[in-house]
């Protein structure tokens, strides 16, 4: 799930983008929750691909605002 392409964000409306965030944002959570508490994880780099789709998503929310404002 960590993986989001922009390509996919795109076709999807406002409530589903909400909801994808929220499941990254939960997942991302969980990892970070393991490294604060000293464990490694099993796949350090997913953290950084959350963090990108997290930022992607709220970017692809903002533009779906702008476009929203303008019609």
């Amino acid at each position: 799930m960590a993986l989001v392409r922009r390509s996919e964000l795109k076709n999807l409306s406002q409530i589903e983008l909400e909801k994808r965030l929220g499941e990254l944002r939960k997942d991302l959570m969980k990892l970070q929750a393991q490294v604060a508490s000293g464990t490694r994880p099993e796949n350090p780099g997913k953290i950084r691909a959350l963090k990108r789709g997290v930022a992607r998503i709220i970017t692809t929310m903002h533009s779906h605002q702008e476009v929203q404002l303008k019609a």
